[in-house]
C-alpha cells in the first residue's frame, strides 16, 4: 500500500469512528459484533494455541485476543496496529496476562516470528498495488512458525467503495505455491472465506 492508499484507510476509519464512536466494532468497519464474531470463530479454529505464540495482525480494538483467551487461556498475544488510537482502546480494554500491544505499519515493517499468524479483515482495503494480496499473505506465512489463518472478502455491495473482493481459487493458487497444506472455508458467511496454512 502506497501513501495514498493508507490515507483513504484512515479516513475511512476516522469517518467510522465519528459514526459509531470510539471502541465499536462499526468504527473497525464490522456490521455487527455477530459479523466480527464469525470471523474469529473461523481463526480460531486453526489449532492448539495454548502454550504457544499468537500475532494477531491489524488487531484494532483487540477484541480478538479475548475471543481467544477463552478457548485457549494460555496462550501469548501480541496484537499489532499501526492506529495508534486503535490500540489505545485494546491496551485499556485487554489489561491481560502474556498480552501485548505493538504500534506498526504491518504492510511494510518486518514481523515478528510467532506461531500462529492471524488476521481479521485488514486485507479487505484496495491497494494501487495488483499483487498486494499476494505479496501479503507470503509475508504473513513467512512469519509463522505452525499456521497463519486469514479472512477475505469474496464480494462487496459497493465496487466503487474502498474495499476489495477476491477470488477464493485465486488466492488457493497463490497459498499452495508457499504450502501445500491448505485449508479453505467458504460457508460460514456470505461474501467471506477463511483460509488456513500450515507449515507442516
Amino acid at each position: 500500500m502506497n501513501i495514498i492508499d493508507k490515507a483513504v484507510m484512515n479516513s475511512y476509519h476516522d469517518m467510522r469512528v465519528k459514526e459509531f464512536g470510539e471502541g465499536t466494532v462499526e468504527a473497525l468497519g464490522w456490521l455487527d459484533k455477530t459479523s466480527q464474531l464469525s470471523r474469529f470463530a473461523m481463526l480460531a479454529g486453526i489449532g492448539d494455541m495454548n502454550n504457544h505464540s499468537v500475532l494477531d495482525v491489524g488487531c484494532g480494538y483487540g477484541d480478538l485476543r479475548e475471543y481467544l483467551g477463552e478457548r485457549y487461556p494460555d496462550l501469548h498475544y501480541s496484537g499489532l496496529d499501526q492506529a495508534g488510537a486503535f490500540l489505545a482502546v485494546a491496551s485499556e480494554r485487554y489489561q491481560l496476562p502474556n498480552t501485548t500491544f505493538l504500534l506498526g505499519d504491518f504492510f511494510t515493517a518486518e514481523l515478528p516470528h510467532t506461531d500462529y499468524v492471524l488476521l481479521s479483515g485488514s486485507l479487505n482495503y484496495k491497494s494501487s498495488d495488483p499483487d498486494f494480496i499476494y505479496k501479503m499473505i507470503s509475508k504473513l506465512f513467512n512469519a509463522c512458525e505452525i499456521a497463519c489463518g486469514f479472512n477475505l472478502l469474496s464480494k462487496i455491495n459497493d465496487p466503487g467503495g474502498i474495499l476489495m473482493a477476491y477470488d477464493p481459487d485465486k488466492i488457493m493458487n497463490h497459498c499452495l505455491t508457499l504450502t501445500d497444506n491448505v485449508v479453505l472455508h467458504n460457508q460460514y458467511c456470505d461474501g467471506d472465506f477463511t483460509v488456513w496454512m500450515y507449515r507442516k
